[in-house]
């Protein structure tokens, strides 16, 4: 029985309407944004409200972003996927914690092993691993939040150093403690709580994670925790191949097929060669997961941020990058601030010195397109405003601007 075809363009249809991205399928809020999209990057700070604001209401303040951060505490921020820092609805958080948690804790423990052995300033490396833990856990037990150097002056467990390219002229000793920290992140014992900075820029008090949420996190196995995160993706990115599935999660092979079996996944041929996944409610021939089908949605304009989950939700990016990879992409693979035109990016942008924001086509825009791409970064400089915007990365195109 041959598979069914799902073309380049069903597949912009569906990021678009399914990822918030059309005018008519906006998210009504900021948490609403985070579960359809599976999480919000935070790597950036900026980007959590910036992708917010690509996706909800015109009305959304920043405000409004960081209340459900730090005062309902309906999302929170955990070190994730590919060891990349997300923000997670409470029930995303305990599937990323169950599916992913044990793989990242457990690699951030041989990483720090192995430097701790390389030094010759520790005689325990798993004692002193162990110590620093339960050093973090007793202080943050009471409920205090406190950020890494302030629980480095406390705790003369976590004074350790380690030091790195002796000899060269880049030569010099980072502190262990944060490392400790994102372990026990991983894990799901501590949590990133107040913001001691501004929205756009990142200085975390820590504190217990049942005590920041007011309840245990659920438990969930591996498996079980694959399952539901990847029945989310497919929903909101699918069709998805197995290796963007296997990429996206940072996990294995292994784990990502026995999810696709207990979903009980339906193949399906991709345009320009290769096989995709959708859940078997999801066929091209029928109205589809969201109940809308795949009739094209109207060519409108999106500005997105650097890191945006749309822009990295996938390994396999060619429906929607073409041939823009070298201009948005640098060479760690962290994808830039994108602009886009019915459904596909076309250009980026960049915020100049007096505020406003400038479009960069990165390829040749019709006068309908152009004009709507200005007519967003307008909207965006105006929800901006004189705010200071910093970013954690420039791609290619933009150097020099």
């Amino acid at each position: 029985m041959s598979r069914l075809l799902i073309s380049d363009s069903q597949r912009r249809t569906r990021l678009m309407r399914r990822q918030h991205l059309d005018v008519s399928s906006r998210a009504a809020d900021s948490v609403e944004a985070a579960a359809t999209m599976v999480g919000l990057h935070a790597t950036t700070p900026s980007t959590v409200h910036l992708a917010a604001w690509a996706r909800v209401d015109p009305e959304l303040s920043r405000e409004s972003v960081d209340a459900a951060l730090y005062d309902d505490r309906s999302l929170v921020k955990h070190l994730a996927m590919r060891r990349t820092l997300f923000v997670f609805p409470r029930d995303i958080l305990a599937e990323s914690v169950g599916a992913l948690g044990p793989r990242i804790s457990a690699s951030e423990r041989t990483n720090m092993l192995r430097d701790l052995r390389r030094s010759p300033d520790f005689d325990d490396p798993e004692g002193w691993i162990e110590t620093a833990r339960q050093a973090v856990l007793a202080e943050l037990a009471g409920g205090e939040s406190l950020t890494s150097t302030e629980l480095r002056e406390r705790l003369p467990a976590l004074d350790g150093y380690i030091s790195h390219g002796v000899g060269t002229t880049w030569a010099g000793r980072a502190p262990m403690v944060p490392r400790v920290l994102n372990m026990l992140d991983a894990e799901g014992a501590i949590v990133r709580g107040p913001n001691r900075l501004r929205w756009h820029l990142s200085r975390p008090a820590w504190t217990s994670m049942p005590l920041w949420l007011g309840e245990d996190l659920p438990s969930m196995s591996v498996h079980d925790g694959h399952c539901a995160l990847i029945g989310r993706w497919l929903r909101t990115y699918g069709p998805g191949t197995e290796t963007d599935l296997v990429w996206w999660l940072g996990s294995t092979k292994t784990a990502v097929r026995a999810a696709l079996a207990e979903l009980e996944t339906v193949q399906v041929d991709l345009e320009g060669g290769g096989v995709g996944h959708v859940l078997p409610d999801d066929l091209p021939e029928g109205t589809g997961a969201d109940g809308m089908g795949d009739e094209p949605v109207e060519p409108q304009a999106v500005l997105l941020p650097e890191l945006d989950p749309t822009t990295m939700g996938y390994k396999e990016r060619g429906f929607y990058l073409g041939g823009h990879a070298p201009q948005v992409f640098d060479s760690a693979g962290n994808g830039g601030q994108t602009a886009w035109w019915d459904g596909r990016i076309v250009g980026g942008w960049y915020r100049r010195a007096d505020s406003t924001i400038d479009v960069v086509p990165l390829e040749p825009l019709s006068r309908e397109a152009r004009r709507a791409l200005d007519a967003r970064a307008e909207e965006l400089a105006a929800w901006l405003g004189d705010e200071p915007l910093k970013t954690g990365y420039t791609a290619p195109y933009a150097k020099g601007l």
